[in-house]
């Protein structure tokens, strides 16, 4: 079952709180870094709950593992396992994206850094992504990660830009379908900063 992002235009001037209200929060009242609120504290942890629920209820009796990616995706992976109300393994990968590497070597591998440190044979596999966009990098590890006889392989996101994708991904829990825009908080980082807050903010151009 696919959950079914909600349509955030109706209420986008609630979300858009002043710039002053996130620079405070983030402790950094002089960072013209910081713009306005894309997402509050509650709303993530909203459908962080509903995304366990139906986690929960599709896993019923299997054997779980939640797979993230480190390290945009570590607070969401955390809060979603604590919704999750069954037996579960936690495993991270790991690796250098395609852009590093394009940037270094004029290539598109995917490089792993650090592997799982567990079996998956047998496991019903879940990848825990903080966010999908053209879905390259993940297209590879889903492909190496199937080799590795998985019982079940699936994708679960906080935010998704399906308009962005260059190959088809089939993602079964999705968060937010979220505009192009730069943000910063809850594993979202600007040069490894600010990924400690609770709320997604706006990154000034």
């Amino acid at each position: 079952m696919r959950l079914i992002p909600e349509d955030k235009s109706d209420d986008r001037s609630r979300l858009t709180n002043d710039r002053a209200h996130a620079q405070s929060q983030a402790g950094t009242n002089s960072d013209p870094l910081i713009d306005a609120t894309f997402l509050e504290e509650e709303e993530i942890q909203a459908k962080v709950r509903e995304m366990g629920r139906l986690i929960t209820r599709d896993y019923d009796g299997k054997n779980l593992l939640l797979l993230s990616i480190l390290k945009g995706a570590v607070y969401f992976m955390t809060d979603l396992a604590r919704s999750i109300d069954l037996p579960l393994a936690m495993v991270f990968l790991a690796i250098s994206s395609y852009q590093e590497d394009q940037g270094k070597t004029g290539s598109r591998a995917v490089r792993f850094l650090k592997d799982a440190d567990a079996p998956m044979e047998g496991k019903d596999v879940l990848i825990v992504e903080d966010i999908i966009d053209t879905g390259l990098t993940l297209h590879y590890i889903r492909r190496n990660l199937s080799l590795r006889s998985p019982r079940s392989l699936e994708v679960c996101t906080l935010l998704d830009r399906p308009h962005r994708r260059l190959v088809d991904i089939p993602v079964r829990y999705q968060g937010f379908t979220v505009p192009d825009d730069f943000f910063v908080g809850y594993g979202f980082d600007h040069r490894q900063r600010y990924r400690n807050l609770p709320y997604l903010a706006y990154v000034n151009a």
